[in-house]
């Protein structure tokens, strides 16, 4: 038992633990973004159906705060490139890139089990 925990703590598991904590909010913020933009907002200017973007514009702001607040916890373990870490930050801006940050969060991770550094 004691064997797991140690394990558990170690630096690569925790890494591997925050990328997917990391893939989850940004699967999550993309969601909500897309959802706001693409239907919340058309649905209020076009058919003055506000509802929709008085719901999805606060879950969409706790969504992209724990994304950002997790991608910056996940950058400051180091190892990553200013690329990467600006890659992280603009998908969270634009609708449907951060699907695609997650395809590349699981790339990372993939390469972390293998013991590489991507």
């Amino acid at each position: 038992m004691t064997d797991q925990i140690t394990l558990a703590r170690t630096p690569v598991a925790l890494e591997h633990a925050q990328l997917k904590r990391l893939e989850l909010l940004s699967l999550l913020e993309a969601t909500t973004l897309v959802l706001l933009v693409c239907v919340a907002v058309p649905l209020k200017h076009l058919y003055s159906q506000p509802l929709g973007s008085r719901v999805m514009g606060p879950v969409h702001g706790v969504a992209f705060v724990a994304y950002s607040w997790t991608a910056l916890q996940t950058v400051a373990g180091g190892g990553w490139r200013r690329r990467e870490i600006a890659r992280l930050f603009i998908v969270a801006l634009v609708p449907f890139a951060g699907y695609l940050n997650v395809m590349w969060l699981r790339r990372k991770i993939e390469a972390l089990k293998g013991g590489q550094a991507s």
